[in-house]
């Protein structure tokens, strides 16, 4: 299995198709198992690469995640980028991973050709979102559904991993921290910011906020699908497909 090292630790990343490359990066509590299934959809047009953030899925544990833990996880996707050496990625990344996306961006536009964001709450975090995430946790932990899926993703240690991911957001969210480290104007990377309208884990105000978000970005799009949860990428997995297909082959062609 390959890995890469990152800060003395091990980060496992694998691969699926040929062709320009694109970096799916996933989110909170998920692992690269959550776009294992969406694989079909473009591994014959794309070199997919997909990543466990430390912490989650096959990679090395760590004792707590950081309360910047999408900055962290986009210096993890600089790396994996660095360690690729296969010149300009796409960055797809969905939920927490759409932070991750926009920061790698941020950081390392020389690196990156395109990003789509999906399914993520923008430049905030909402403001009942401590209360909401205690209580989806909490329902999660005692849905049998959601206990197989955390497991799927994260193995027999996920109780662990979901409690270290809980406490980190909490204190992201008190302490109010930056969801980006660069100012979003500066972000000069084409970016497709997507989700959809009946996604219950997002913002009330979601396109609202996606469009104020597009006014700031020279090279934005914006689509939310009609219906379907969280993620869109998953919950509306084939029309994503054909929509993100044709943003990053405009793009990647510019």
């Amino acid at each position: 299995m390959p890995y890469f090292q990152y800060h003395g630790k091990s980060v496992f990343y694998e691969e699926f198709g040929q062709g320009d490359p694109l970096i799916f990066l996933h989110g909170n509590t998920a692992s690269s198992k959550m776009f294992e299934l969406l694989m079909p959809l473009y591994a014959e047009s794309f070199r997919c690469i997909l990543i466990d953030f430390l912490g989650n899925g096959k990679s090395d544990r760590v004792e707590k995640f950081s309360p910047d833990m999408w900055y962290d996880e986009a210096l993890q996707t600089v790396a994996l980028m660095e360690h690729l050496q296969c010149g300009k990625v796409g960055l797809i990344g969905t939920s927490g991973g759409a932070w991750a996306a926009v920061n790698a961006a941020l950081e390392r536009p020389d690196l990156v050709y395109s990003v789509i964001a999906d399914s993520f709450d923008g430049r905030t975090l909402n403001k009942n979102f401590s209360d909401n995430l205690l209580s989806e946790r909490k329902t999660s932990k005692a849905n049998l559904q959601a206990r197989q899926f955390y497991e799927w993703c994260q193995g027999p240690d996920w109780e662990k991993v979901v409690d270290l991911d809980t406490e980190a957001l909490l204190q992201c969210a008190k302490e109010n921290r930056p969801l980006f480290h660069k100012p979003l104007e500066e972000l000069k990377v084409p970016i497709l910011l997507m989700g959809s309208k009946e996604d219950e884990m997002c913002r009330s105000n979601l396109e609202e906020e996606y469009r104020e978000m597009a006014s700031m970005l020279p090279k934005s799009s914006v689509h939310l699908f009609p219906g379907g949860g969280h993620p869109a990428i998953a919950s509306n997995a084939e029309e994503a497909a054909v929509l993100i297909k044709d943003f990053v082959s405009k793009h990647r062609t510019e």
